[in-house]
Parts: structure tokens; sequence; C-alpha cells
């Protein structure tokens, strides 16, 4: 699509989008409402013709694995494409076009495709975008003027992963957090301006995720550990040392209650610690379930998800969350990701194949399964609103139609 023609839809649409109201099945941030990659939504279509789902739109916004944020009738993701990032926000319904904003950027095509592998947060009227290098952005969700900006990377001296900044911006209360530095940094979501900021060690690639309890505490990863810290004042309240190949610190923890499960790929494997304490209680380690880039999904007590590195033989697997006992494991095609609805998988291989299946210890039995991709898909499908969006890291973007009554 020419710049001309998507300027010309985005005068079109953003009036009407900016009156578009809050829907409580919206995917509002990376993993979704409440961060553990479940939707509270019910009702939708989980059985499908033998040709599959009707597909509503397609799209295409540049190489990249960033995922999807849904609110007030509009998509948000990022890609890239001739040494430039650009931020989407595309009508949920007919997949055009609202705005869009391109920045230079590098590929960073280092032993894969490379492209932008964060996820846009959508708070209020307010969207929040990090590049790979730091290229911050606060936008207007409605129109995509931009509130403000900074290099976070340049401007606070913390420094660059290997792979680029990963995690996504997480919104608390009147600060924005990011997964930079040994242990986040915090800023003023209205203005950007730094209110703390860790130590200058090199980050993981996980999104800062809150602890429940007494004290505001936020999970970060480094390249070496895991990290919780007073949301507040970036004080440190504890650590898990936690080294994995190449610093590759990248599934998000899970957190249940006062259990937190850590999983990474490269052959570490996952572990469940009991907190509430001055350190950490390990409960258990093994090797069952190593998540290389996308955590699993927790359901009755039982952990979802996927099993081995790109590149290599994966599968799907559930595993009891109590013992860390595997309960079955499935040979899925590729990497692949996992969400979750009204008790049902939600599962993307690697190779494009979305699958339905209710979530069960007992077996791995999709009662849905359509190929809706090709090419590598890494990242997580999303369901809002009655509809499933999916991409691979072309860039090729498929929205298909879980309505019940469409």
């Amino acid at each position: 699509m020419s710049r001309s023609s998507r300027l010309r839809i985005a005068a079109a649409l953003a009036v009407a989008a900016a009156a578009l109201p809050a829907s409580a099945d919206d995917w509002p941030q990376w993993r979704g409402p409440a961060r553990n990659g479940i939707s509270a939504e019910a009702g939708w279509l989980d059985a499908w013709p033998a040709e599959g789902p009707r597909v509503l739109w397609k799209a295409e916004v540049g190489i990249g694995f960033s995922s999807f944020a849904v609110a007030r009738g509009r998509v948000y993701t990022i890609g890239h494409a001739h040494d430039t990032d650009t931020v989407f926000c595309l009508d949920a319904d007919k997949g055009h076009v609202v705005w869009y904003h391109p920045y230079p950027a590098d590929l960073g095509d280092k032993f894969f495709e490379g492209g932008p592998t964060s996820t846009p947060t959508v708070d209020g009227d307010r969207v929040y975008t990090i590049g790979k290098w730091g290229d911050l952005f606060c936008f207007d969700a409605a129109n995509g003027k931009i509130a403000w900006t900074r290099n976070i990377a340049t401007e606070s001296g913390l420094p660059v992963p290997a792979w680029g900044f990963g995690g996504s911006p997480a919104v608390l209360g009147d600060l924005l957090y990011l997964n930079i530095g040994e242990a986040g940094i915090a800023l003023e979501k209205a203005t950007g301006k730094t209110v703390w900021k860790s130590g200058a060690a090199e980050c993981g690639y996980s999104t800062p995720l809150p602890l429940p309890g007494e004290e505001p505490l936020l999970l970060f990863s480094s390249g070496k550990a895991f990290l919780a810290v007073n949301s507040r004042t970036g004080k440190e309240a504890w650590r898990v040392k936690w080294m994995t190949q190449y610093g590759v610190n990248a599934a998000d923890p899970v957190v249940d209650g006062s259990s937190v499960f850590l999983s990474t790929g490269y052959g570490k494997g996952a572990a469940l610690y009991r907190t509430g304490k001055a350190e950490p209680e390990l409960v258990w380690q093994n090797r069952v379930l190593r998540c290389q880039m996308n955590p699993p999904v927790l359901l009755g007590g039982y952990l979802y998800g996927v099993d081995g590195d790109a590149g290599q033989k994966t599968a799907l697997k559930c595993v009891e969350l109590a013992t860390g006992n595997e309960k079955w494991s499935q040979p899925l095609a590729g990497s692949g990701a996992v969400s979750s609805a009204a008790g049902s998988l939600i599962v993307l291989s690697g190779e494009g194949e979305l699958m339905i299946a209710p979530a069960s210890s007992e077996a791995f039995k999709p009662v849905a399964r359509a190929k809706i991709l090709g090419g590598k898909c890494w990242t997580a499908p999303v369901l809002a609103n009655g509809r499933i969006l999916s991409r691979n890291a072309e860039g090729q973007v498929v929205c298909v139609d879980v309505r019940k009554t469409p």
C-alpha cells in the first residue's frame, strides 16, 4: 500500500476511531489483560468447518515478531522494512491502516530474520512502543500523534542487549516500566521523565511483570538472573540467579500466588520457586519444559507451553505446576506459541497451523485446526472480540472470525 493511500485511509478513519468505546474483551498489552496469556472472553467459536474459520482480513506489516495489542476497535503492532521500523494501527474490523509511524532502525538480523520483537501497550488514550534499539514513543492511540519520544538507551546510558530490547512496555498507575538495565527502569507515563533506573548491566528479553503481595514488586530478567524490585523505588527485594546460554532469559515468568515459575531455552529448563521469605525457596527444577521465547499458560494447576529451541525438535507439553511432572507431550511443527480462553488452548504452530483444544491434563485433542499462515510463526496468537490475530516473521497478518454471530 502506498504512503498516499495509507494517509487517505487514516484521514477517513481517525475521527470515527477516536470515539470507539473500550471493550471487556480487548487485549491491550503483551499477554493480554491479566498479563498471563489468558483471555476472559467467552462465547467464541471453537469449532470450525473443514475449510477452517472465515478469514476476516489480511495485512502486511513488515519483518518482525511483535504481537498485537487490541483496544477500542484498533489493532497495534510493529514491523520492519527498508531500514525502517513502523508502528501500525489497523482497524480491527477491516484491517485498514488507521495511522502508522515509521522511524529509522537497523533490522538486527543476528541469526534470525530480525525486526521488532516487542509489542505495543495501550493505556487509556495512549499507546506506548519500544524498538530494539531504544526508540521509545508515546502516541495518541486514536490518531498517532506523538505525545513524547526519547531514545531510552542513549539517554539513560544503559546497554542494549545482543538482540536488542525485546520486552514490551508495562504501565502500572502513573508509571511506565521497561526491562532495561539490570533490573528495569521506570518513567512518568505522561512525560517520559525517568523516575528511577537500575544498574548498567545487560537486561533480559522478558516484559516487566507485577507480583502479588503487600509490597508493590515487579519481576525483571537480566542476562544472568530474575530480579524482583520495588516498583516505586527500584530497590531490589530478591533475585534468583538464572544463567541461560547467550543471556537469553526471554520467556516471561508465570506467577501463581506466591509461586513463580521460570523457564528458558538452550537446554536450561524450568524451576518453581516459592516467594514470601527473604530469598525465594526452590520447590523443584528440571528440563521438562524449556521455553526459549514464549511462556506457557497456566490453567487449573497445569502449564501448557512449547518445549525446545527453534530449529530443533519441539513439542507442546502439559506440566503440573506443583511437581514439575510431565502429563503429556505432543510433537509440534516449529516453535509456535500458546494462548488461552474459556478453558481452551489456542495454539499456533511454528509453521502456521492454528489449533483449538480443551485444556486437559489427559491429552491434547484439538477440536478445530486450520493452516492459516506459511513461513515462520513464533508470535503468540491473540483472541480479542471474537477475532484471532496471528502473524509470521515476514509480517503477514491474518485475522480470522470466531464470533458465533458475526
